[in-house]
């Protein structure tokens, strides 16, 4: 009888760490889960923070008055542009990077120092590699959100804008220029217009 409760009591023990390790691994799972939809929604969070950044320098840089064009010295330029008499936003507040929760940015440089864009100082992978809008389809490539670079176009930024090594290579921004058109000739393979056929032993005029 001892034998059959102890069995028995064995049992319950074993079926009682299934139990436990099943719990384990559900629990692990939903954190895991928790992790992936936290980090989406911040990458989401930040592709809208950056471009709030970038149109807010573009419209800075754009709307400069009298001469030769300017990017912001800092971000709280955006906040008031003191170019103008009167009180001018180009953003409402300088954001927090949802990556890393302060309001510390990298900054891509331009001329004298000048900011033509931002981008997060996490080094963290980022989840997302597909189905970025047009301006940013680069960041596909991206291999930390630190790649993700908010910045005026270079193709429309000034002769001689000198940055930082992260603005060297073309940022994301402002529609790029288009490539001249292929000449029809080129791709029929033949000129357009023959030039007039010759007669046997005649100067090439028709008679």
């Amino acid at each position: 009888m001892k034998s059959v409760v102890a069995r028995a009591g064995g049992f319950t023990y074993i079926g009682l760490l299934i139990v436990v390790a099943l719990i384990g691994m559900g629990l692990a799972m939903t954190g895991e889960a928790w992790r992936t939809t936290v980090q989406r929604e911040k990458e989401r969070e930040l592709l809208f923070v950056g471009d709030q950044f970038r149109k807010a320098i573009t419209q800075y840089y754009d709307g400069t008055p009298g001469g030769a064009k300017q990017f912001p010295n800092s971000l709280d330029d955006l906040l008031k542009d003191a170019r103008y008499p009167a009180t001018r936003r180009h953003l409402r507040k300088v954001y927090r990077d949802p990556m890393t929760g302060k309001r510390e940015w990298g900054l891509v440089r331009g001329p004298g120092e000048s900011i033509m864009g931002v981008y997060s100082l996490s080094k963290q992978a980022p989840m997302k590699r597909a189905n970025f809008p047009p301006d940013y389809a680069s960041f596909e490539r991206a291999e930390s959100y630190a790649a993700w670079r908010f910045a005026y176009s270079e193709a429309n930024a000034p002769q001689g804008a000198s940055g930082a090594a992260e603005a060297t290579a073309p940022a994301p921004g402002l529609p790029q220029p288009q490539a001249a058109p292929i000449p029809a000739s080129s791709v029929l393979g033949k000129p357009l217009l023959a030039p007039p056929a010759q007669e046997p032993g005649g100067t090439g005029q028709r008679k």
